[in-house]
């Protein structure tokens, strides 16, 4: 369905009820009366409450895409350059919401994979699309000898998207951006390096 002014205005408010306290506990009442949009309106945009989780998977992955081409994709400034700016964007994300928020691909991830095979190929195929841009500056990386060829830039991209996720899980869980930097810290120095040891 074509993009309107209240469908995007219930995803957006979705989306924030959503990354606060998850899919299953908002309901749509809530979603409306975020918003101000009347209740016969919902029906209107979204045939059911998981057409509209699915709205605002798309919406929230397109614009992470978006940040991603920027951060990792940005072919003025070195490959393991960008790595570390996107990993400080997500400190500084951290951060801002206090550590309480995290990821929603990932908090959805855990949430949902395990109820719906709907959700979870919608949250694999968003992974799989952020894997990509990682693929693509870790190409550049090898390419300009900045890390060694001995693994696939596939196999790195998995590994880093799954630590890192990981590691903002624990960050949630600890209130501290800690475990991102341990993370980092140990890509950078094990595992991102020229040559084999």
């Amino acid at each position: 369905m074509k993009n309107t002014p209240t469908r995007d205005k219930l995803i957006d408010s979705g989306a924030q009820l959503i990354s606060q306290q998850g899919y299953n506990a908002t309901g749509i009442n809530a979603v409306l009366k975020t918003c101000g949009v009347p209740k016969g309106s919902f029906y209107h945009y979204f045939s059911s409450k998981q057409d509209f989780g699915l709205a605002v998977i798309e919406r929230f992955a397109t614009s992470y895409d978006e940040s991603l081409v920027a951060l990792l994709e940005d072919s003025d400034t070195p490959p393991l350059e960008r790595l570390k700016r996107y990993f400080a964007a997500g400190r500084e994300h951290m951060h801002e919401c206090d550590h309480a928020t995290g990821c929603l691909i990932g908090n959805l991830g855990q949430e949902l994979s395990g109820q719906s095979d709907t959700f979870r190929d919608a949250l694999n195929g968003v992974f799989q699309r952020w894997e990509q841009h990682f693929v693509n500056c870790l190409q550049d990386a090898q390419k300009q000898g900045a890390i060694a060829t001995h693994t696939a830039p596939e196999a790195l991209a998995s590994f880093i998207l799954t630590g890192w996720e990981g590691a903002i899980l624990r960050a949630k869980t600890l209130k501290s951006v800690e475990p991102m930097e341990n993370f980092e810290a140990i890509l950078f120095q094990q595992v991102l390096i020229r040559t084999v040891p």
